[in-house]
């Protein structure tokens, strides 16, 4: 598969025209493309980053705390979970790359709010809708075609609200910089793997031990 690379991280306003002239093709095996990077408030940075989570503690918490849909093969017992922010271009992208392997990985995708005000109703919308994974598809297409994706809801529910509110929690307490944030068990190894990113297909069948 050959896409083009996406900025490293999602872009400032001032920062667009010139990474429009950095981003250059490349063809991807098994490496993530990019991320979409927390902004850090001006003013207000910290003196130092802590280190993430251990992977399996990570796979703990977000099995116990996440919430999100799920998709893929219903049955298989350990679920692969994707900590994701609607307004985040690389995880529209990690969403595409998924499909091929939804007949053998069971996915949990877990809506997170950092990057702007935008990400929390679609969020909601994604979470609420009655086919998410449908919603999530037309979403991700909206995203990457510079469209913004899925309208803004006239109202989030309360509950849809405190449970994208939970989710950034939980992702803010695995100490985690970007997203997408992949954290599953290998299908062949049974050890829990994580990966910041997004992936091509071939890259995220390795990732988890897809034949």
């Amino acid at each position: 598969m050959s896409m083009t690379s996406l900025p490293a991280a999602c872009p400032t306003t001032s920062d667009r025209n010139r990474l429009r002239l950095l981003a250059l093709p490349v063809t991807l095996a098994l490496g993530s493309l990019a991320a979409c990077g927390k902004q850090e408030e001006a003013g207000n940075k910290p003196a130092g980053k802590s280190a993430a989570v251990p992977p399996a503690q990570a796979y703990e918490k977000i099995a116990a705390q996440g919430k999100g849909f799920t998709v893929g093969a219903m049955m298989a017992a350990n679920p692969a979970y994707v900590l994701f922010d609607p307004q985040c271009p690389h995880c529209g992208h990690l969403w595409q790359s998924s499909q091929a392997l939804l007949p053998k990985v069971k996915f949990v995708w877990i809506p997170v709010s950092f990057l702007n005000g935008k990400s929390a109703p679609q969020g909601a919308a994604i979470l609420g809708a009655s086919n998410p994974a449908e919603f999530m598809t037309a979403h991700e297409t909206s995203l990457l075609a510079g469209s913004g994706g899925a309208p803004l809801p006239s109202s989030v529910s309360p509950e849809a609200e405190a449970i994208i509110k939970a989710n950034t929690e939980l992702f803010n307490a695995l100490s985690v910089e970007s997203v997408p944030y992949v954290v599953a068990k290998n299908i062949q190894s049974g050890q829990v793997v994580t990966h910041a990113g997004a992936m091509d297909t071939a890259g995220l069948a390795a990732l988890l031990g897809v034949n």
